[in-house]
């Protein structure tokens, strides 16, 4: 558990194409009839990002980004994967996520990319299911709230767009932290292949992937119980409703998976 996460280490995770283009809906102008995206870009994006970053964090209202996470002795089953109550290949079975696999393409299944029950018998080694869930707090989106009372619809949109990338961003950060932390004796430390360019991380141009619920590979929400039990967000201030949802509001969780292989793609 790791309480008030400086803004200044994750905020450069932030996704600016997603924030610009997609939160805050900059769009540029055809050649010779306006300023394109780059410019405003640079005219209007990146300035209003600083603006609010050093406003948000003065007023001490990113001062609540928190993280709960946790590795866990797993092995996979089938379409399964299991976490296991100790990391033995015999030890008892303590919960089980089964992940739908693709009828085409290459037919893959979240499970596969963790060492099958069979091979971590044989060898004698588990796997490890690293999670984590993180949480810009409250306050973000009280703060949104109130612009959107008093009328401020702008600076409403981009508080609460700039809240849901920075979550992403503290997201992106703490799996660097996890491959940081994941050093395999034959291997290294899974960070080791991560790229020098952060716009590459957008492009999933390191190691692995993170999985969060209700998306693609894992669209099980019910999961989310398992994952609160193992992780006990409670202890950074976030709940699981009675829909599944994770309160605060920009909150995110995610299964971590280390395998070379392991990309986003959609089951069915």
């Amino acid at each position: 558990m790791v309480k008030g996460v400086a803004v200044a280490d994750y905020s450069g995770m932030v996704d600016e194409r997603a924030l610009f283009l997609g939160q805050w809906g900059l769009r540029g102008a055809k050649a010779g009839t306006g300023p394109t995206y780059e410019e405003l870009v640079e005219t209007e994006g990146r300035p209003r990002l600083r603006h609010w970053l050093e406003r948000l964090s003065t007023e001490g209202v990113l001062a609540h980004a928190a993280v709960v996470y946790g590795y866990f002795p797993a092995v996979a089953d089938g379409d399964s994967l299991v976490v296991l109550t100790e990391p033995e290949p015999a030890a008892d079975e303590r919960f089980r996520f089964t992940f739908p696999r693709q009828r085409r393409d290459r037919h893959l299944c979240l499970a596969d990319f963790w060492r099958p029950r069979d091979r971590a018998v044989a060898e004698g080694e588990v796997d490890v299911l690293p999670l984590h869930l993180v949480t810009m707090g409250q306050p973000i989106a009280d703060y949104a709230g109130e612009l959107f009372a008093k009328d401020a619809y702008r600076d409403y949109l981009e508080v609460h767009g700039l809240g849901v990338q920075l979550t992403e961003a503290l997201a992106e950060y703490w799996h660097r932290r996890i491959r940081e932390e994941l050093v395999f004796p034959a291997g290294g430390a899974v960070a080791a292949e991560d790229p020098d360019d952060v716009e590459e991380f957008f492009k999933l141009g390191y190691r692995g992937a993170r999985y969060s619920l209700g998306y693609g590979a894992c669209p099980n929400l019910e999961d989310r119980t398992k994952i609160v039990e193992l992780l006990e967000p409670g202890r950074i201030g976030v709940q699981l409703s009675d829909e599944l949802q994770l309160h605060p509001e920009q909150s995110t969780d995610a299964l971590v998976a280390h395998h070379p292989e392991a990309k986003y793609f959609n089951a069915g």
